[in-house]
């Protein structure tokens, strides 16, 4: 809050798959790392208390907003947001409105979410249409990927706007100084693409003061970590992202598999566990967890469904760190920038059309 030394988050304390216990040690565990966190716990108080008694040190920096309703993970987004107006959703998205909480955390249903947040915290100014963004192990760190899923389809004006919000994600979360930005497609040769890639490359290509872009990325680029943030359409990079998460299940399933086949694997499998199990950290899907709904009037941080309390931990993490670095101002500023950035450049072309002719 404005001129105070805490940090207040709301918790959907009913979102998730093991919710309540999951938000309650997610919020124990962040506690312990940041004690000038406050909690808001919205849901039913039937639940919430006896599972606090344990857990007296999150019972003491919480208020609880009393609420028996919650989505269901089937509740289509446009019922959600008729009906669910006492659900501990939106009770939890009205607490950043209206000003008693800087962030709020949800690991309910994603669709619903986002219309619930959209609706209440309404879309920044410069903003047309908020995504969602998150970051995935590659072979040099981390990459920074939006959008995905919010937005099925999108046209160049929202791909550039998202190249600015994940360039400030970059930096605040990630901590890069000048991340390279790359858009998704089926190629990287300049000629390729939509017409809407094509048109938001040319936009970007004039933002040389404001964005770091770096052109083109084909899919199977983005686990090699040569870009610092992939810019798509919510549809591709829902897939890319399910893709990859699928593959990485499927590597690590197959890794297990091959050293328990025999007892030659077995002792070579403790030889190099220490190796393995540095792997099995870094590709660790709980210490990426934390996906943001950014480009709204507020911060809104969206949990994986499946969270436990150390992954939910990190998803409250990444609310903090949104709210100590101001990402609402930071966004606008950029977006001013590259506004001049792009009113520069075209001036520039039309000069160098008038000299050529």
């Amino acid at each position: 809050m404005a001129n105070s030394p805490f940090i207040t988050l709301a918790l959907d304390a009913m979102g998730g798959d093991q919710a309540p216990l999951s938000v309650i040690e997610g919020a124990y565990l962040a506690l312990k790392q940041n004690p000038s966190l406050r909690f808001i716990l919205v849901g039913d108080r039937n639940q919430l208390d006896p599972i606090l008694v344990d857990f007296p040190d999150v019972q003491s920096v919480s208020d609880i907003i009393h609420t028996e309703d919650y989505i269901k993970n089937e509740d289509k987004p446009s019922i959600a947001l008729r009906q669910g107006r006492q659900s501990s959703m939106r009770l939890a998205v009205n607490a950043v409105a209206e000003g008693k909480a800087d962030a709020v955390v949800s690991a309910g249903n994603t669709g619903a979410y986002m219309a619930i947040a959209k609706f209440v915290l309404k879309t920044m100014v410069g903003i047309s249409r908020p995504a969602i963004v998150a970051s995935f192990p590659t072979t040099k760190g981390s990459c920074v990927m939006l959008d995905l899923g919010a937005n099925v389809s999108c046209d160049s004006d929202n791909l550039v706007e998202f190249a600015v919000m994940g360039d400030i994600y970059a930096r605040d979360v990630m901590g890069m100084e000048n991340p390279t930005i790359a858009l998704l497609n089926v190629g990287a040769e300049e000629m390729k693409g939509s017409a809407e890639v094509q048109t938001a490359a040319a936009k970007l290509r004039l933002a040389k003061r404001t964005l770091n872009f770096q052109g083109f990325i084909e899919g199977d680029r983005i686990i090699e970590g040569e870009a610092d943030v992939v810019v798509t359409d919510g549809f591709s990079g829902n897939i890319a992202l399910k893709a990859s998460e699928g593959m990485a299940t499927f590597m690590t399933n197959l890794l297990r598999e091959s050293i328990h086949s025999s007892f030659l694997s077995k002792l070579g499998g403790l030889l190099i566990s220490r190796p393995l199990r540095r792997m099995k950290d870094r590709m660790n899907p709980k210490l990426h967890n934390g996906a943001m709904l950014i480009g709204l009037g507020g911060i809104a941080i969206k949990s994986h469904g499946g969270a436990d309390g150390v992954a939910y931990a990190n998803a409250i993490k990444v609310a903090t760190q949104m709210v100590s670095h101001g990402l609402q101002k930071q966004i606008e500023d950029k977006l001013h920038a590259l506004s001049l950035d792009l009113q520069e450049g075209n001036d520039e072309d039309t000069d160098n059309n008038q000299q050529n002719s």
